[in-house]
This record gives structure tokens, C-alpha cells and sequence, in this order.
């Protein structure tokens, strides 16, 4: 199952996810970083970070 910690990309941040497929954890991840960190993630910069993050 793809996981995630925001502590991997330089964030102060202990949220963890992990979820059935990939889209799932990024639809989570996305939500996460809106209501917590006030980031839309609408940058490719940014998708590609959290994207490369990502372990299965």
C-alpha cells in the first residue's frame, strides 16, 4: 500500500497516510496540506515533490 509522511518532503509535520492506491493517498495528501498548511498543491513543482515522497 502507497505511504506518505510530510516529514519526508522538510515539513514539521507528523501527519502520516497510507491508503489502497496511489490517487487515494494523493486526494488525502492534497486535504492534508489545504486544512493544515494552507498549500493547494496546484504547483507541478509541488505534486512532483510529494509524488516522488510516496513509498509503496
Amino acid at each position: 500500500m502507497p505511504s506518505f509522511k510530510c516529514s519526508d518532503i522538510g515539513m514539521n509535520c507528523r501527519f502520516e497516510a497510507t491508503a489502497k492506491t496511489k490517487e487515494e493517498l494523493m486526494d488525502r495528501i492534497m486535504e492534508h496540506a489545504k486544512n493544515a498548511h494552507d498549500m493547494d498543491m496546484t504547483s507541478p513543482e509541488d505534486v512532483m515533490k510529494v509524488d516522488n515522497a510516496i513509498t509503496e
